[in-house]
């Protein structure tokens, strides 16, 4: 399956998108979709349980080095996503992408533009984008 390109994804969106044209919508849409897929995640750990959460404070040595932190940092997160949960996540992902991008419409900015300007700012910061 070849690669989907930012703009051709811009043009799918654009042609499919109806009921939620005005800009109140949208906005409202990208929150909800935001957290149907907190909800997704979540469910993985507490219906399902292929996820584990393992919390705790973050602890660095008193002398690492900045550009060591990243090596005392976890995701706390312990387990893989099963096909399910993986599948319904990519879902929830997928739809709020979607509305991402109509926002992108309605507002006349570029997806790829967006992409690309945040690549720019994180590769150019590197570690001291701190995101």
């Amino acid at each position: 399956m070849a690669p989907i390109e930012c703009a051709e994804f811009q043009k799918t969106v654009s042609e499919y998108l109806i009921r939620h044209q005005s800009i109140l919508d949208l906005l409202s849409k990208l929150v909800v979709s935001s957290g149907h897929v907190n909800r997704a995640v979540s469910k993985s750990v507490t219906s399902c349980g292929c996820l584990k959460i393992k919390a705790e404070k973050s602890r660095f040595p008193a002398d690492a080095a900045f550009s060591d932190l990243k090596d005392f940092l976890s995701s706390h997160i312990e387990g893989q996503l099963c096909e399910n949960c993986r599948e319904a996540i990519i879902s929830e992902m997928g739809k709020n992408l979607f509305y991402f991008t109509a926002l992108c419409n309605t507002l006349g900015i570029s997806l790829e533009e967006v992409m690309k300007k945040e690549n720019d700012k994180v590769t150019t910061l590197g570690r001291y984008n701190l995101t």
